[in-house]
């Protein structure tokens, strides 16, 4: 079958009136200033991406069309596990990431996998670009992959070198030898989801988790919720108040999952990201010796706003991967497809659905570079804005794309179905997107109170 060389309503790329033949004649100072190479889109942002960062984002694309993508049906569809159990293919899955260095990149080498080329930028600007190929792939393998770093930032942010080199890098070695040792972050409790994510709701929350000073350390008891990769954490980075004060006594200690009183009752079953567990902890009476309790007592407020800020970036750059997942597959339907005769690609109402599609995900994808770029010290207005407005214009990529496949987006093996539902979770963690809109005011309040000054944008 012939390929056509042009879509209908549109000249050939050889046509004397096409913008790429005219360039070539321009004189060589003019071909420096106006020519474009005809690469398609991802290649054109790759070759603009310093070398070491470019390398590692063609490394994560190779790992998700290997790893990812081949397993994303199987593990999405398979039945739901019981606390605890790992599916044969995520764990291998699990080990096959931690020796290619996906579950240890935050460091450096010794102790960690983060090519020294790359030291030079900003770390939450390398896992953009990480999640959004992983998420491109499998939304519920990017979360089983990524929540482990959420529960080793406290480790990293609290600048403890002790802890960093007697807690973190043995689990680092140990990913990077094929023996997957995860870290849960768990902050959530049954009674507060946003207040544990929100200074105003929390003032006023009574922690359910509390720690009880006790010889040598504290006893933990309480409940925590929807803790990604919970079920099959090794570790936890476990937020509690101490015992007869409030929030603002919040302290992080550094958990093992293996100790008594420790207890994973239940995972969701989710509607999307389901190669990943949400499990519910209990603690019941968990000792915690004293050298594990991680920034110090009452920091534990602190380092969760500022895990956050981290977070919240990669969050939005899942967006972008959904997006852009929504996209490509929704061209590669209406090159396919055919309706009166000829392609779905040939329709110009096609087109003009689909160039928007490409400017909301591209448009996504450079917000996230422009924050993420500068993250070195993130701060909760760009985290929150680049959450919220990226994770919601995903969404509604998304549903464009289900819009053009039309009967056959609802159909699990085009893939949109999936996608759609994966991309609703990333309007909800991390805080809801009303809970990050409420977050960019909170941190500009200092402009907005002034009425002297008015505030810019």
């Amino acid at each position: 079958m012939n390929t056509p060389d042009h879509l209908q309503g549109h000249l050939p790329a050889d046509h004397c009136l096409s913008p790429r033949w005219q360039f070539r004649h321009l004189p060589l100072i003019g071909r420096m200033l106006a020519d474009y190479p005809a690469q398609d889109l991802w290649q054109t942002d790759f070759a603009r991406l310093p070398r070491a960062l470019a390398r590692q984002r063609q490394r994560a694309r190779a790992f998700t069309e290997q790893h990812l993508l081949p397993a994303a049906d199987e593990l999405d569809l398979a039945p739901h596990l019981q606390a605890g159990e790992c599916h044969p293919t995520a764990r291998r899955i699990l080990s096959e990431a931690g020796k290619q260095g996906w579950l240890s990149y935050f460091l450096p080498a010794p102790l960690g996998k983060m090519p020294w080329g790359t030291v030079v930028h900003a770390p939450i600007w390398q896992s953009c670009l990480i999640v959004e190929e992983f998420s491109r792939g499998c939304g519920g393998l990017m979360l089983l992959l990524s929540a482990h770093h959420l529960g080793a930032m406290p480790l990293i942010l609290s600048g403890r070198v002790p802890h960093i080199l007697k807690l973190l890098a043995p689990v680092y070695r140990s990913c990077e030898r094929g023996d997957p040792q995860l870290i849960a972050f768990a902050i959530t409790e049954p009674a507060a989801g946003s207040d544990v994510e929100d200074g105003h709701g929390a003032q006023t929350y009574h922690p359910g988790v509390v720690a009880t000073p006790t010889k040598g350390g504290y006893l933990l008891n309480g409940r925590k919720c929807f803790i990604s990769g919970g079920d099959l954490a090794k570790t936890a980075t476990v937020f509690a108040a101490l015992q007869g004060e409030g929030m603002e006594s919040w302290t992080c200690f550094y958990v093992d999952c293996s100790d008594p009183g420790y207890r994973v009752a239940r995972t969701e079953l989710k509607m999307g990201m389901r190669a990943s567990g949400a499990a519910e902890i209990e603690l019941s009476d968990v000792f915690v010796p004293t050298d594990r309790v991680i920034g110090g007592l009452r920091n534990g407020w602190v380092l969760n706003r500022a895990t956050l800020n981290a977070s919240r970036i990669p969050v939005a750059s899942m967006g972008v991967g959904f997006a852009r997942a929504a996209t490509e597959t929704a061209v590669e339907f209406a090159q396919h497809y055919k309706v009166g005769g000829k392609a779905l690609i040939h329709y110009q109402d096609v087109q003009l659905h689909l160039a928007t599609m490409v400017a909301e995900t591209r448009a996504l994808r450079a917000l996230v570079w422009q924050e993420a770029r500068l993250a070195w010290k993130p701060r909760q207005l760009h985290a929150s804005l680049c959450k919220f407005h990226a994770t919601d214009r995903a969404q509604r990529v998304c549903e464009m794309a289900m819009d053009l496949l039309a009967d056959h987006g609802a159909r699990h093996e085009n893939r949109i179905e999936k996608i759609f539902r994966d991309v609703r979770l990333t309007r909800i963690f991390e805080g809801t997107n009303q809970i990050n809109r409420l977050s960019l005011i909170e941190d500009w309040q200092p402009q907005l109170l002034d009425p002297d000054h008015p505030a810019g944008v």
